[in-house]
């Protein structure tokens, strides 16, 4: 006989069973007895019956409800079956009533999807609720067989959700400029900077101007509400600094000369001295020569190029074509592509070195087969040499270096122009001797594949006349000489 225990567990798993197996066959009979309901449901949703016909739609919906509520707790198979007929039977009417509207109503059910692709839910939520109440309304309407009634309820949707399209649009395009306006006024811009503040709510009319004249096509005002909002910023600006000046009790010469500043540093990466003692205006055009100069340049440099670039295609067509026609590959050619595949290779890893380096760390460039690496971050105490303080730098160093197998190291020393000539390149000499001797320690390089060399200030890459030039000539420049088989 079997034990207690083992009675239990047989019991239960024999439970479990049954359970599974009646779990799945009452899975069966309500998929079948609900299945023409069902179908009825989807069809009535897929034709977006809920909008179109809500009330046949909701008649449906709540008969669909009762069957599953009275199947779950075991009701009476025919009573469910009556609520599935009853609900099959307003979907299905919901169906035709939907697929009238869908005609009677099409300029409706356009525009209320023109208003919800704006976002008018979320961005104008009360019209939006007034227009969906003004369509049930027509829809109902209709669902009743009083098309008149339905058209005229139905134009006064229209004219709801145009409204709500529109400032939804409105919102979401000027949402920014009004939060800006509100903090604009916690700054008191309208004291100190009302001309800048005017010029923004002026911006700001237009863009709503010009959606209201034709909502669709937003380039223009997205761009004016662009320009508003840095109007705005500005006068905000301006007014901070106008009355932290008066706190401070800033002279206006304190303030003219505080505004000179960017213009000189400007002048200054262009290589030129600001010339202010007449005012700015000099200075400016020579500032807009210059940058127009460089433009028209890289223009000229860029066709160059590609007048280049398509010379070697030209080329290599020739190349190919003659030695289908001579049958081989002569010595003089191999070793042609061999000196071509090594200029890439070179071209590569000095694209490689730029990608270690950022623009206030290091320069990198070609001179001829070298690769120089100006260190225009590596900074040195006043008359002294010590590398101390830049050794995350020189650690890229080591890295760029090792880009160079066998490769020829010299370190050139360059200092700017003030001070005395032994003074400055003596200088220069004890700092290239100093990073030298770093990365030998640091890499274990052998000395004779790196040398030292000053300059003093004999080789100048910037206008020693200001103190942004100064400092692009107090320089280190690593010169890497990559091995005659790289070059090959």
């Amino acid at each position: 006989m079997l034990s207690s225990r083992t009675t239990a567990v047989v019991l239960l798993i024999a439970g479990l069973v049954f359970g599974f197996f009646h779990a799945a066959s009452a899975q069966e009979l309500k998929d079948t007895v609900f299945e023409s309901a069902r179908l009825a449901w989807d069809q009535a949703r897929e034709a977006r019956a809920a909008l179109l016909a809500p009330r046949n739609y909701g008649i449906g919906l709540d008969a669909y409800r009762d069957a599953e509520e009275r199947f779950a707790r075991g009701g009476n198979l025919n009573r469910v079956r009556e609520d599935l007929d009853k609900a099959e039977s307003a979907f299905q009417q919901s169906l035709d009533a939907a697929t009238v509207a869908s005609l009677t109503l099409k300029s409706l059910i356009k525009v209320r999807d023109d208003t919800e692709k704006a976002e008018a839910p979320r961005l104008a939520g009360k019209l939006w609720r007034a227009a969906e109440e003004a369509f049930d309304d027509a829809a109902r309407e209709l669902e009743r067989g009083d098309v008149k009634a339905a058209e005229r309820r139905a134009a006064e949707a229209e004219l709801i959700y145009r409204d709500a399209e529109l400032s939804a649009i409105k919102s979401l395009y000027l949402n920014e400029t009004r939060s800006l306006l509100a903090q604009a006024e916690q700054f008191k811009v309208d004291k100190y900077a009302p001309k800048t503040l005017e010029k923004a709510q002026q911006l700001m009319l237009q863009a709503e101007g010009a959606l209201t004249e034709n909502r669709y096509d937003t380039d223009m005002p997205r761009s004016l509400a662009k320009q508003a909002n840095y109007e705005i910023k500005h006068a905000i600006y301006l007014s901070r600094y106008i009355q932290e000046a008066r706190e401070n009790k800033a002279s206006r010469e304190e303030i003219i000369l505080d505004w000179e500043t960017p213009l000189q540093r400007i002048a200054a990466a262009a290589d030129k001295l600001a010339k202010l003692d007449e005012g700015y205006a000099q200075t400016t055009e020579e500032l807009i020569t210059y940058i127009e100069t460089l433009r028209a340049t890289q223009q000229r440099l860029e066709q160059d190029v590609g007048d280049r670039n398509r010379q070697i295609a030209d080329l290599e067509d020739e190349i190919r074509e003659l030695d289908e026609k001579l049958g081989g590959v002569s010595e003089e050619r191999v070793l042609l592509v061999q000196r071509l595949e090594a200029q890439a290779r070179l071209r590569e890893q000095l694209r490689q070195v730029e990608r270690m380096f950022s623009r206030n760390e290091a320069q990198v460039f070609r001179e001829s087969e070298a690769v120089i690496v100006r260190m225009v971050g590596l900074n040195f105490a006043s008359g002294q040499s010590s590398v101390r303080g830049n050794e995350a730098l020189l650690l890229k160093v080591q890295s760029a270096v090792q880009i160079f197998p066998r490769s020829t190291l010299i370190i050139e020393g360059h200092t700017d122009s003030y001070g005395s000539d032994a003074t400055n390149q003596a200088l220069s000499e004890k700092r290239a001797s100093a990073v030298r001797q770093y990365l030998i320690d640091a890499m274990r390089m052998s000395p004779r594949s790196i040398s030292s060399i000053g300059y003093g200030e004999t080789q100048p890459v910037a206008n020693n006349e200001t103190p942004e030039g100064r400092a692009k000539n107090r320089r280190i420049d690593i010169r890497i000489t990559p091995s005659s088989e790289a070059t090959r």
